[in-house]
């Protein structure tokens, strides 16, 4: 029996298969441009090849049809049928204050999702949208909402509210949510295994770089801060995001460029970051390429972004009172050597020494120092399905 993991976008299904007794993942895929007469479909069952397709699918309920009948197949499937999947976990990106943890989806649930949608707009009415496609073609399926907000709900007040009239976090819930929580938990746990100390007793600093980025302070494996705020905006520099600017520079802005908000909004999020300073593209790997070979724009662009890492890890190594481990994950985390060299270079007040050996191999522990730098590969698809099986053995143990 199986669990399925789905992660419904805009235009997109990504979807994943686990064994929910030993949590091998069995398949993978993802169906794109969905609302096209020319979606793609890419499928690869664990043991086999890639598969690829290309025909009309328009609504997310045909995406994730399609995606149980390819898992299901004669020919490339991994299960005889979808009634062998047990449950399916979905990625929510919003749970507000609402959720603190992942949960059984009923209609009270929905319903909250559905207001929360006022934070992630452009997120939770497609979460929500796979969900309600999911419950049709699988009816009776226990359903699970994981959210990305939910592990920085540990956050105390003093981390979370800003400077602003206190009445608009009461009224309009202003304050900060944090992001990519599943993958700071995941490779927080990680971390803790593989250092073999007590889990409540580790300062962990983890560090999801990937086109969205955040850092995340984690004390005793709760997160007590993190550089995400009320949007994904907020923090380091992005892929195509500005992160912490001063906030008069947007009516500034706004007036001298003529610009309407959502214009100013498309600009910080889709025009800024690493695209906005190299002009030309927002993948870190062509921006290392280029440094590499000399040119002394790029390698700028990479002092400029690393060093507002380094400037999160010393402020949370005073927040948590000393670090023990800092983690380093997602695309950019786990492949870009230079990047956690320049990150690293100025860190050694915190008795940090990074084996460039290591470092440039990618292996887990890159340090020889005290506080240990580890380089650890995020999934939150496992991460999603853990606390599927989880909830079902609790909830729903019928169906364990």
């Amino acid at each position: 029996m199986y669990i399925l993991v789905l992660n419904c976008g805009s235009s997109s299904v990504k979807f994943q298969l686990f064994d929910r007794r030993t949590e091998e993942s069995m398949a993978r895929g993802v169906v794109d441009r969905i609302g096209s007469s020319l979606a793609g479909i890419k499928y690869r069952p664990a043991d086999g090849p890639q598969i690829k397709q290309q025909r009309p699918v328009l609504h997310h309920s045909e995406a994730i049809e399609k995606a149980l009948r390819l898992l299901s197949s004669s020919e490339h499937g991994v299960m005889k049928n979808k009634s062998e999947v047990r449950a399916v976990g979905h990625r929510v990106v919003h749970g507000g204050e609402k959720f603190v943890d992942s949960v059984l989806i009923d209609d009270a649930v929905m319903e909250q999702i559905e207001v929360c949608s006022q934070f992630a707009p452009l997120h939770n009415p497609h979460n929500l949208r796979g969900i309600k496609a999911a419950e049709e073609l699988m009816p009776g399926i226990p359903q699970i909402a994981v959210f990305d907000t939910a592990f920085h709900q540990t956050m105390k007040p003093e981390a979370y509210l800003y400077g602003l009239p206190i009445d608009l976090y009461r009224t309009l819930g202003i304050r900060r949510y944090g992001f990519h929580g599943t993958s700071h938990r995941y490779v927080s746990d990680e971390a803790a295994k593989i250092l073999e100390g007590p889990r409540n007793g580790l300062k962990i600093i983890t560090c999801h770089l990937g086109n969205g980025a955040s850092i995340a302070a984690i004390d005793g494996g709760k997160s007590v801060d993190t550089s995400m705020g009320f949007t994904p905006l907020e923090g380091l520099i992005m892929g195509t995001r500005c992160g912490d600017i001063d906030p008069a520079i947007v009516p500034y802005i706004m007036k001298r460029e003529d610009l309407t908000v959502e214009a100013v909004d498309a600009l910080m999020n889709k025009k800024s970051g690493v695209l906005g300073l190299s002009e030309r593209t927002n993948d870190m790997r062509d921006i290392e390429d280029r440094a590499l070979e000399g040119s002394h724009e790029d390698m700028f662009i990479l002092e400029i972004y690393s060093r507002r890492i380094t400037k999160y890890i010393g402020a949370y190594a005073a927040i948590l009172g000393g670090v023990d481990a800092i983690v380093f994950t997602g695309g950019v985390g786990e492949n870009s050597p230079i990047v956690r060299t320049l990150v690293t270079k100025s860190l050694g007040f915190l008795d940090i020494e990074l084996d460039e050996e290591k470092n440039q191999a990618s292996e887990v522990i890159i340090s020889t120092g005290e506080t240990k730098v580890m380089v650890i590969p995020t999934n939150e698809e496992l991460a999603i399905a853990r606390d599927a099986i989880d909830i079902l053995k609790k909830k729903r143990p019928e169906w364990w």
